[in-house]
């Protein structure tokens, strides 16, 4: 193999990526908007979390309903 390439390997290139602007406090403005929106997320599935009382009521009713026509 080295007959072929001559002893040398080649080095991989650099990286020099320089950012041209960076404010620290946008940054954790944009963080803090993103953790309230998350927040607002979670408070709302929690509310659409009880529409599953509606399986429960219905269940509650056809009991009733059955007692009613039993007695």
């Amino acid at each position: 193999m080295s007959l072929f390439t001559g002893g040398k390997r080649k080095k991989p290139r650099g990286f020099d990526y320089e950012p041209r602007y960076y404010d620290p406090d946008e940054d954790e403005e944009k963080q803090r908007s993103e953790r309230i929106k998350q927040r607002m997320r979670i408070k709302s599935k929690t509310r659409r979390g009880k529409s599953t009382s509606l399986p429960y009521l219905l269940a509650l009713l056809g009991i009733t309903v059955y007692l009613y026509l039993v007695l």
